[in-house]
């Protein structure tokens, strides 16, 4: 296992006090520190004053809404972010990972769940902080991405915001240039684990980066699907 914070802090905006206050206490169980926000102006302003290791945000939130809010946060910050929702449609789960997302959570849910899926996210999220030879910057197409620090550069060398599934995604591609990863080789690279995001999620996260890294998206040449196989990384990949 890799490691995770110590003691994360997770901001939890959600409306319900019971399900808030379910949701404080298991983490604290659970070794966390959480703190509630009951709307995305509440939490808009603790986040100008605090820092914090995962968000879980709640959809149906009175006033601004959490997909409008998760698509607000993925545009200034990278931080992980699971999505909790009564929605069973996989249309809206989907719609949730396209507006930079990086898993969800439906209702009713199983406190136990819910910790998985944060510590998996943050295990993911903090792999890039083990030291080993894996860890050295590389280079495509002239970006660079760099897996000890999690950030990528484009070619004029502006850092690109990824999430922490793209970057799983693309870290992995990097390291397998020209091979055919399926779905199922793609959740294991990732370290995603039990409690990461669906197969079928995948695609998802995919189209999301292909809209960061392809000069066009709808005929992408860097990362190809190949047919009844999964996906191939084109480019030349070297250290940087």
């Amino acid at each position: 296992m890799q490691p995770i914070p110590a003691n994360p802090r997770i901001l939890v905006v959600e409306d319900d006090p019971e399900i808030g206050n379910l949701l404080a206490l298991t983490m604290q169980e659970n070794a966390m520190i959480p703190t509630v926000a009951e709307n995305g102006q509440v939490m808009q302003s603790l986040l100008r004053t605090n820092t914090y290791d995962l968000i879980i945000l709640d959809v149906m939130l009175p006033g601004e809404d959490g997909l409008s809010i998760c698509r607000r946060i993925r545009s200034e910050k990278t931080i992980p972010i699971i999505l909790l929702t009564s929605l069973g449609e996989e249309v809206d789960r989907i719609v949730g990972l396209e507006v930079g997302a990086d898993d969800y959570i439906t209702k009713p849910f199983s406190p136990r769940e819910v910790i998985a899926r944060i510590r998996s996210l943050l295990r993911r999220a903090s792999y890039g902080l083990v030291t080993s030879i894996n860890q050295r910057k590389l280079r495509f197409d002239g970006w660079q991405i760099d897996p000890l620090r999690r950030q990528l550069h484009d070619p004029s060398n502006a850092r690109i915001a990824l999430t922490t599934t793209e970057f799983d995604l693309l870290l992995a591609f990097c390291r397998n240039p020209g091979r055919v990863i399926t779905r199922e080789e793609l959740l294991a690279l990732t370290h995603a684990g039990l409690a990461g995001p669906i197969e079928r999620s995948i695609d998802v996260h995919i189209s999301r980066l292909r809209q960061k890294i392809e000069a066009d998206s709808k005929e992408p040449v860097l990362l190809q699907t190949v047919r009844l196989g999964g996906y191939m990384f084109t480019a030349m990949v070297e250290e940087a």
